[in-house]
């Protein structure tokens, strides 16, 4: 691992309360796990504008590339005598509710619950400054009981949450199929079951639920369980790409604190290309992040294709965000959203800019 971990031990920080929002996040369960972090701080470093940055994101893979930058210390190096604090949340209610209360600065959160916070607080709340992950969302089924697509109708999928990001990829893509599905009770051609993640490979076990659309690790968790993967949802995307991780921030902190926003997403900038470059180091380093936070390492069985399943990258995938809200829509779960402004991608085309690297684009949702 990285000379440039952080030394100090976690500590915890009180986040309390979920927050009653129709879209949920991608992650797991709807409180937040109230694990705070604080990395070591080198001796006698400059601080910028801010003299710490309290940051958010979820013990999930899907958001490795907070996972790695706080554990291999790579935020911290570019923030210099800038503190950062960071806490884990299970769901986007809690880590939205937290945004909104001045709890944290910076968060790693789904497009779903980013979408909602915004529409929301009609766009005064927050602003997506980067990309973080792509993918790493599946259909894993039972092979006793479904052995093609056509086979799902009549039975029981399981999604992490009503309205959440998965839930609204699976009813858009049933009603594509030509299903029948109620939004709001799931009942219809398919049953729509939610279930905690936590908990889904239990109802799988138990035969409570015949498959399920979840995000990593949680697929391969029922992979692992006997399930098989009968359809990566990357295969529905142009390029086989679509946002799962967002970072957003304050939008009073941005205004305020420029230079400490940049600074992390130079350590996000660079986090990504050493998650490219060392995969199999960075997923140890992931994986012995969420061992410190949730007391237990993923098996290799389970880590191993699900960290082949997501792409780690700087470019939010503006145009797929927009997807996913049409598409919620279309299922019932969102009024139409003026999404204009909900991007200010400055800041990460100032740091590819000085990286030599060529800007990302906003797909004309931009704050500008």
């Amino acid at each position: 691992m990285s000379a440039a971990r952080p030394l100090t031990a976690l500590r915890t920080l009180a986040v309390t309360a979920a927050l009653p929002l129709l879209l949920t996040a991608c992650g797991y369960g709807s409180a937040s796990t109230d694990d705070d972090k604080r990395t070591g701080v080198a001796a006698g470093a400059e601080k910028l504008s801010a003299g710490e940055v309290r940051i958010g994101y979820f013990p999930n893979l899907t958001h490795a590339t907070a996972l790695v930058g706080v554990q291999e210390g790579l935020f911290q190096k570019e923030l210099g005598g800038t503190t950062i604090k960071a806490s884990t949340f299970n769901a986007g209610p809690s880590e939205i509710e937290a945004l909104n209360a001045g709890s944290i600065d910076i968060g790693w959160i789904g497009p779903s619950p980013a979408v909602n916070g915004y529409t929301r607080s009609n766009g005064k709340n927050l602003r997506i400054i980067g990309g973080s992950a792509s993918g790493g969302v599946k259909l894993v089924v039972n092979p006793e009981k479904i052995k093609s697509l056509d086979d799902l109708e009549g039975k029981r999928i399981a999604t992490p949450q009503l309205g959440n990001t998965q839930d609204v990829a699976f009813l858009n893509w049933a009603a594509e199929k030509g299903w029948k599905v109620d939004a709001q009770s799931g009942k219809g051609d398919v049953s729509v079951v939610r279930t905690d993640n936590k908990v889904t490979p239990d109802a799988y076990k138990s035969g409570s639920v015949d498959g399920a659309w979840v995000p990593e690790p949680t697929a391969s968790k029922l992979v692992a369980e006997g399930a098989e993967v009968l359809l990566d949802e990357a295969d529905l995307w142009p390029g086989k790409k679509f946002v799962i991780t967002n970072v957003i921030v304050r939008q009073a902190f941005l205004e305020e604190h420029p230079d400490v926003v940049e600074a992390v997403l130079r350590g996000s900038v660079k986090t990504n290309e050493w998650i490219n470059t060392n995969p199999e180091e960075a997923k140890a380093s992931a994986n012995e992040a969420l061992e410190e936070l949730s007391g237990k390492a993923l098996p290799a069985e389970v880590i191993d294709p699900a960290w082949k399943s997501i792409t780690f990258l700087d470019d939010p995938l503006a145009s797929t965000l927009n997807s996913q809200a049409e598409h919620a829509v279309k299922a019932g779960l969102l009024k139409e959203p003026r999404l204009k402004g909900i991007y200010d991608l400055a800041p990460l085309n100032k740091v590819l800019e000085a990286e030599g690297r060529e800007g990302v684009d906003d797909a004309g949702l931009g704050a500008g």
